[in-house]
């Protein structure tokens, strides 16, 4: 079978700022890929990251031999994990299911559950404009906060106030030493927390060897394919999955059945991107303990016919979005 690939940069406007302890973005860029074959098609989407070195560029550069090859499964295949072999790989699954008329959720096991609680995110900022972001999504049952290593106690209780009912999973990105995080205990040990996510740069994570908080310390930027695992035992008890990370799908689900024969909880994670990036991911959020995929819902403008984010809530996109043996007719206008 011949299967003719193409990529393209895609930037999608916010409707606002998105802050972390690493920066502040306006727009999603990423790179979408197309497969075709015997008049069907499929797309996948990935988000280059500047944490691990990658641009829009570096990851078409990365994709332009693969594209060319005669073998484009096999190209794929021998990519290494990032956003690169995320996008085709995305776009290769989207294909199989339409070509064959076996489902993405058929082929893995993985159904795309109908009602899923995702953490909506609210973005770094002053103690009280973080306050009212939360109160604005007050209804959600999972907020993720994002903090640095700035006063990040009266940002912690700010939003806690602003949203009374809701859990949280405190996400520094790498941003605090184990001194802070130390400091901060007796206070999310108070809170209803979640998980807290990557509080330490992935090259100090040592620190956190033997240390038993009364929360969850959930690993993200620590680990990104299955083979990181095993070393992240006794330091954390929660992996956050990535497509991104991983580098697709394919790695995705290995790496879920590994986590939990390790005896990991498992969040599934996005990037701010589209609903054609994070569609793949409902698949594994509904296996796992935790979600946090609400990254459509910053953007301005979403695909018609993508997923929608509504009080903390996933509505999955409509049929032959992706992944499903449904062509997407009339959803790509």
């Amino acid at each position: 079978m011949s299967i003719a690939v193409s990529a393209r940069p895609v930037s999608h406007l916010l409707k606002a700022p998105f802050r972390i302890s690493r920066g502040v973005k306006t727009a999603a860029d990423v790179v979408e890929v197309t497969a075709s074959a015997d008049d069907h098609v499929g797309r996948g989407e990935s988000v280059p990251y500047g944490r691990y070195d990658e641009t829009v560029d570096s990851v078409l550069a990365q994709l332009a031999p693969a594209l060319a090859a005669a073998d484009v499964e096999a190209a794929c295949a021998a990519l290494p994990p990032g956003a690169a072999r995320n996008a085709l790989d995305l776009a290769l699954w989207d294909l199989r299911a339409k070509r064959t008329g076996v489902s993405v959720a058929a082929a893995t096991g993985l159904p795309v559950p109908t009602d899923l609680v995702t953490a909506v995110t609210v973005s770094l900022d002053e103690p009280e404009k973080m306050a009212q972001a939360a109160r604005a999504v007050a209804d959600a049952p999972l907020i993720k906060i994002k903090l640095s290593a700035e006063d990040p106690a009266a940002r912690l209780r700010a939003v806690a106030a602003a949203a009374p009912n809701s859990r949280f999973i405190v996400d520094p990105n790498e941003g605090w030493t184990f001194d802070i995080l130390r400091d901060l205990e007796p206070l999310l040990a108070d809170l209803p927390i979640a998980l807290v996510e990557q509080p330490l740069p992935a090259d100090a994570d040592h620190e956190l060897e033997g240390w038993d908080p009364p929360f969850t310390v959930c690993a993200d930027e620590s680990v990104h394919v299955g083979g990181d695992l095993a070393a992240l035992r006794g330091r954390y008890r929660a992996v956050n999955l990535k497509l991104d990370k991983t580098g697709g799908l394919t790695e995705a689900v290995a790496m879920l059945k590994a986590a939990r024969a390790l005896g990991f909880q498992v969040m599934t994670g996005c990037m701010v991107a589209s609903s054609l990036g994070v569609a793949p991911a409902l698949h594994l959020g509904g296996a796992s303990d935790f979600a946090d995929l609400d990254g459509p819902w910053w953007l301005a403008v979403d695909h018609p016919g993508g997923l929608r984010v509504e009080r903390g809530r996933i509505t999955p996109p409509k049929p032959g979005f992706w992944g499903d043996e449904v062509e997407a007719q009339g959803l790509w206008l």
